[in-house]
């Protein structure tokens, strides 16, 4: 149900995003639809630019005390993992600082510095960007990257058929939701992102969480993702004997994890973990696409409509 205050209907993203693809000329024509994880723009035949943005902000994200190198790194990190749910090649990155007036400027060099030092290790770097004063911290990132047209997965391409595999863990989000200095360690699966990019019918990183990704590709493909919880390669510090239990699964679905999760042909599936295995990562077969709608959960017995699991944007926990 829509969130009303005062009468009126308040802003919901996914609401928004579905407004932007009916109202704007790039909803209809644009490379990848408004709301996928990055816009796509053709710049040649065989190439096209990727660019993201993604915002970090203060008694959301981190607090006061979060060092601004840890904050800048996982502004860093968190704009590389949209590059990477494209199967892209991250090319600069941007950084605007939003702070109160008397912020020390220690703190802005830190978060630059730690932006930095995470985008060059991914072959990219800080190139520019804007400082303005504010009630509130915020730190925004911008990145743009380069892909192959004919290879960038879309979240609307699952088919009938596919299996559903995620890299890593599920539930890295909800294991440490405590410790916002463990929520900011976020790892851009960019070269899992080119080994899944021209194998993957549909993909998209579970920076929400693994249950909201699933309902995004599901949304976007117009078919029904069923995901087993008996096979979710639970975080360390989520696993316990026995089938997850309804605490595990919602600890599992928090958000958080920047994984990438993507819809396969299942004869591919043994070539990808042997190349992620190649690459120090997991890859897990969690589901399955069927014909339907929506994402539903499979615990003991048939499957069930997902519950209401998952980071949602304006409805904050």
């Amino acid at each position: 149900m829509p969130i009303r205050q005062g009468g009126r209907r308040s802003l919901r993203e996914r609401d928004f995003h579905r407004w932007l693809r009916t109202h704007l000329p790039a909803g209809q024509r644009g490379l990848l639809p408004l709301g996928d994880d990055a816009a796509a723009l053709p710049v040649g035949p065989h190439r096209v630019v990727l660019l993201s943005s993604d915002a970090l902000v203060d008694g959301v994200h981190f607090v006061r005390s979060t060092p601004g190198r840890r904050i800048g790194e996982a502004a860093a990190a968190v704009n590389l993992s949209d590059i990477a749910a494209k199967g892209g090649v991250p090319a600069a990155l941007l950084i605007d600082l939003l702070v109160p007036v008397g912020t020390p400027a220690a703190w802005a060099r830190s978060v630059v510095r730690g932006a930095e030092s995470v985008a060059a290790r991914y072959g990219c770097h800080v190139v520019g960007g804007d400082t303005k004063p504010s009630r509130t911290r915020a730190v925004i990132g911008t990145v743009l990257g380069w892909a192959a047209s004919a290879d960038i997965p879309t979240r609307g391409g699952a088919r009938p058929g596919d299996v559903v595999v995620t890299t890593g863990w599920v539930g890295h989000g909800g294991a440490f939701r405590s410790n916002i200095s463990r929520l900011l360690r976020v790892q851009p699966r960019i070269r899992e992102g080119w080994v899944l990019g021209p194998a993957a019918h549909a993909m998209t990183d579970t920076s929400d969480g693994i249950a909201e990704g699933a309902r995004l590709l599901a949304a976007a493909s117009g078919h029904r993702l069923v995901l087993r919880a008996d096979q979710l390669p639970l975080h360390p510090r989520l696993r316990r004997a026995g089938a997850p239990s309804a605490r595990q699964l919602e600890a599992a679905f928090y958000g958080g994890d920047y994984e990438l999760l993507a819809t396969v042909d299942p004869a591919a599936v043994p070539g990808l973990v042997r190349a992620l295995h190649r690459l120090h990562c997991r890859l897990s077969v969690v589901g399955r696409v069927e014909r339907g709608r929506g994402v539903w959960l499979q615990r003991r017995g048939p499957p069930a409509p997902m519950p209401r699991f998952g980071w949602r944007h304006f409805e904050a926990r």
